[in-house]
């Protein structure tokens, strides 16, 4: 069967839209073939800098026939129905159409629309301009003389070529040679544009990928990839050096090369001064380069490695000697940034004001930040107030925390007024990501506690599933009252996640608080917080997804969790402890029991028959009443002083003893008695069970 081969190349494709742009155009191409009828194998896409590739193995050569047969309006219908059903069918007069009857519905027309097969050339010389025209690009350009004509082709950058080849691997291909905007498909590409810019002709996709190896282009981005991982290490590894990992760095690297060429630069090593998470940034996002340590040593050197896109005749001595001169002005910026943080700033009168409000000293660079911050009024949120006024309700929340924690009033005081004052250093101007990690640095550097420096860069966290939680008590404190901050601040003024669009990022915050809460054990009543019953509802939604990704069942989850359960420790707990006892032969005694008492008397219910309001053993006329009564009164207080000591799965265990006396009462006993008195007593009875086993979780809930 034959292949096809598709190859766009064109100038620089930014390297964030390339994998995307490859999957992309796979879609495009083969939903495009199997719609008009053509079967493949498989499909693989490719992407370099500048060029994507497709290739398709095991295409059919031409689509099947296709008979319809379409059943249209009765014999008779009116012309109108008859019209819109010729038009449909593609007939051309009513006679054309046949007559077939049905016993019950009479005589009806019938269309036999018959399409023959096409060839796979036709096909894909008909799918693919219009493919590329409108290719999804989240940005695109015009260019040349035809960009002033209506509807010429956008791409990302100009587009120079197209190969579009078709064959088998025994015969001869083809080329489909469709046009687009004067760039006509052939079978001619070119390599590096340095190295190999001659042309040369290809025919299917191995001597094509061949081709370009010998033409200094590296087409598949995991090779890419590879080679720099390896060649960085081992060159690393050859001046006594690790290479500090970076995978998104890696990729972007990948991305921006067709011919990776491993080399190491150096800058002077007065530039170490600078903390090692500035100096990392500033290499990788000005010269997209990685940093070295030595071996077994954390702290950063003065070499990194850069990835050229040409093989150098020097040996790359000018090309590291110009990537040094860039790294090393971009150090020179971040270590100015470095000094000036520690300085005082220049409007000191300005900030008394703020200083006083927050109880700042004004003598340390970290808390004059925090004072300009309040100062300058800066915005949080145009309904939320200022900054200032953020840290302020902050400040008021963690107080009200630090006792719930356990944590230090005084530390999480301090850490909470400083928390956000590194948004005025200059280091975090110029790298946002830094925020915390630098407010963290400069603490420590103007005397404050290991636990308050902690809580200034941890308060942020967790950023995500896989962000570690803090430890510490005034961390938790901070990190807490800041998330709930935002949480509660956001549903106050009605601007709550809807559907997929989370602009505040508050499923986030949401995630974080319960992190916090089950991971370190925060013992913590949300509404002794918020009194919101919509956003402890959205709590436990995010709740139910994080039980769910732990391995917790839905139904044991939704058993256990009330409307108005806001103590997610215990109620996570609980659902443990159910689990647990469900796997066991209690549990399973306890569940069947209690299902039998509830679907018996939900059944009643349905029904409206009267239940009584309590058990009155006087009306008792069986030993196998009395028996489940005294059951379930013993069992009750036994689960009781359990749960009072946070045993749940002891409380459980208690009420299991019930299975037994409930399978007696249901064979001894007749509930539905003809005497109206004794039949709502034992309705009643059954209601009890319900009532004592609810208080260790909703079995009704439970599946099996």
């Amino acid at each position: 069967m034959p292949d096809l081969l598709l190859e766009l190349r064109s100038e620089e494709i930014p390297a964030r839209m390339q994998a995307k742009a490859a999957g992309d155009l796979k879609k495009l191409v083969t939903d495009a073939l199997v719609d008009a009828g053509l079967t493949y194998e498989g499909a693989k896409e490719f992407f370099s800098p500048r060029r994507l590739t497709l290739n398709i193995k095991g295409l059919t050569a031409r689509s099947a026939d296709v008979r319809e047969e379409r059943k249209g309006p009765r014999v008779g219908s009116p012309e109108k129905a008859l019209a819109g059903f010729l038009r449909g069918a593609g007939l051309a007069d009513i006679s054309e159409a046949k007559i077939q009857s049905d016993p019950k519905k009479g005589d009806f027309y019938v269309a036999v629309i018959e399409k023959p097969g096409r060839d796979a050339k036709d096909i894909i010389r008909d799918v693919m301009p219009g493919i590329i025209r409108n290719f999804p690009w989240p940005k695109s350009m015009r260019w040349g003389a035809a960009s002033a004509e209506p509807g010429s082709l956008r791409w990302v950058r100009p587009l120079q070529s197209i190969v579009c080849t078709f064959g088998t691997e025994i015969e001869e291909t083809e080329v489909i040679d469709f046009e687009i905007d004067g760039i006509v498909a052939s079978n001619v590409t070119r390599g590096h544009r340095f190295h190999a810019p001659e042309p040369f002709t290809v025919k299917r996709f191995d001597d094509y990928a061949a081709g370009l190896e010998k033409a200094r282009v590296i087409l598949d981005a995991e090779r890419r990839k590879h080679i720099i991982r390896d060649d960085a290490a081992n060159l690393a590894f050859a001046n006594g050096l690790d290479v500090v990992e970076d995978e998104g760095l890696l990729d972007e690297v990948a991305g921006l090369v067709e011919y990776p060429q491993v080399l190491l630069g150096e800058f002077e090593e007065d530039f170490l001064q600078i903390p090692d998470e500035i100096t990392r940034l500033t290499i990788k996002t000005n010269q997209k380069c990685f940093v070295t340590r030595k071996h077994g040593d954390d702290k950063l050197t003065n070499k990194f490695i850069l990835v050229a896109n040409i093989a150098a005749t020097d040996g790359g001595r000018e090309i590291c000697h110009g990537n040094g001169k860039v790294v090393r002005a971009r150090l020179s910026d971040a270590l100015h940034f470095w000094h000036i943080d520690q300085r005082d700033l220049p409007d000191m009168d300005r900030l008394k004001a703020s200083a006083e409000k927050f109880g700042l000293d004004l003598k340390k660079p970290l808390d004059q930040r925090m004072a300009k911050l309040d100062a300058l009024n800066v915005t949080f949120h145009a309904k939320l107030g200022s900054q200032g006024e953020r840290v302020a309700r902050i400040r008021a929340l963690a107080a009200k925390l630090a006792p719930i924690v356990g944590a230090d009033a005084a530390a999480v005081d301090r850490a909470v007024v400083l928390a956000k004052a590194d948004l005025r250093t200059e280091s975090v101007g110029e790298f946002p990501e830094l925020q915390g990690l630098m407010g963290r640095k400069y603490a420590l550097l103007q005397g404050e506690s290991d636990d308050v420096a902690a809580a200034i860069e941890e308060h942020y966290k967790p950023l995500g599933p896989s962000d570690v939680v803090p430890r510490g008590k005034v961390s938790l404190t901070v990190a807490l009252a800041d998330k709930l901050d935002t949480l509660t601040g956001f549903w106050s003024i009605d601007e709550k996640p809807t559907g997929s669009g989370d602009p505040y990022a508050l499923r986030r915050a949401a995630l974080g608080v319960i992190r916090i809460i089950l991971e370190r054990g925060v013992r913590l009543p949300l509404l002794s917080i918020f009194d919101d019953r919509d956003l402890l509802s959205f709590f436990h939604d995010r709740f139910k997804v994080y039980l769910r990704d732990m391995g917790a069942r839905y139904d044991l989850i939704d058993a256990v969790l009330s409307e108005n359960a806001d103590d997610l420790e215990t109620v996570a707990r609980r659902v443990e402890a159910l689990t647990k006892f469900l796997d066991s032969e209690d549990g399973k005694n306890l569940l069947a029991g209690e299902k039998r008492a509830g679907q018996l008397l939900a059944a009643e219910e349905k029904k409206k028959t009267r239940v009584a309001e309590k058990v009155d053993p006087a009306l008792f006329e069986t030993d196998a009443e009395k028996a489940l009564y005294e059951a379930i009164v013993s069992a009750s207080a036994k689960a009781r002083e359990a749960s009072v000591k946070e045993d749940y799965f002891s409380a459980m265990e208690a009420l299991s003893a019930l299975r037994a006396p409930v399978d007696t009462f249901f064979e001894d006993v007749l509930v539905n008695a003809e005497d109206e008195a004794v039949r709502a007593n034992r309705l009643a009875l059954l209601s009890l069970i319900r009532k004592v086993t609810g208080t260790v979780a909703d079995f009704s809930k439970i599946s099996g």
